[in-house]
């Protein structure tokens, strides 16, 4: 199941790479119930994030890509996805770069210790909203990790990745290598992929995979040779 997944397009791309008995949702079916004429999805449901209507383990996963920074109640929405989920949830969304970057780190609290509000002349996007109204609930692996400990999950799974190089007037700029402005985009791209990867700066997204139950070891495989990081989570001694 895709959760805010306001048009069906993250179901759709399921779908046509051979996932079978997709259900897409979104707070609102207005536009799905459009995609479905169209035959952009094939089931939908209106769903409330932190009222999910399925019963428990009866989604084997459950994709959230893009959406989970818009709730306004994330915590609420993942432990009712985790709810639902019987192997585990798919999270896509940009990173909270703080954990990541220990001189932004050191900075905030020098600068915090100096004047309250310091900091946001250095953090431009401290605090990040959106027009339609929310804040923009980033995640990191440190706060991922903690969820799963908590409530005794088995295995967590993370790839580091840079999307974000859309600018005005990007979509017109033809995807061939004999483009300079294209040149200019693979370019920043490959820098930040290089950074990223060696750990200077943070990369701008993470897909995180929170499983329910100990994924097969050939799945784990898999998830390694596509550039994820599998965490395991150690067993609560005292339970």
């Amino acid at each position: 199941m895709t959760v805010g997944d306001a048009y069906g397009h993250d179901a759709n791309y399921l779908i046509e790479n051979g996932v079978q008995n997709v259900i897409t949702s979104d707070i609102s079916d207005e536009f799905l119930a459009v995609s479905k004429e169209v035959g952009i999805v094939e089931q939908y449901s209106a769903e409330n994030a932190e009222n999910l209507s399925f019963e428990n383990n009866s989604i084997d996963y459950i994709l959230c890509k893009e959406t989970y920074h818009h709730f306004p109640r994330p915590y609420a929405a993942l432990y009712e996805m985790i709810r639902v989920a019987k192997k585990g949830i798919v999270i896509i969304e940009p990173q909270d770069p703080i954990m990541k970057m220990p001189f932004l780190l050191f900075m905030n609290n020098v600068l915090e210790k100096i004047k309250y509000g310091l900091i946001n002349k250095i953090w431009k996007n401290r605090f990040s909203y959106e027009p339609v109204g929310n804040f923009v609930y980033k995640v990191s692996e440190r706060e991922i990790e903690k969820f799963a400990a908590g409530i005794n999950l088995p295995m967590v799974a993370i790839k580091n990745f840079n999307p974000n190089f859309w600018f005005p007037g990007s979509e017109k700029i033809p995807a061939v290598k004999s483009e300079k402005k294209f040149r200019r985009i693979l370019f920043k791209k490959g820098l930040r992929d290089f950074l990223s990867n060696f750990g200077i700066i943070p990369s701008q997204s993470l897909s995180i995979i929170i499983f329910t139950t100990l994924p097969e070891v050939e799945l784990q495989k898999s998830l390694q040779k596509n550039g994820y990081k599998l965490i395991e989570i150690p067993k609560n001694p005292f339970i």
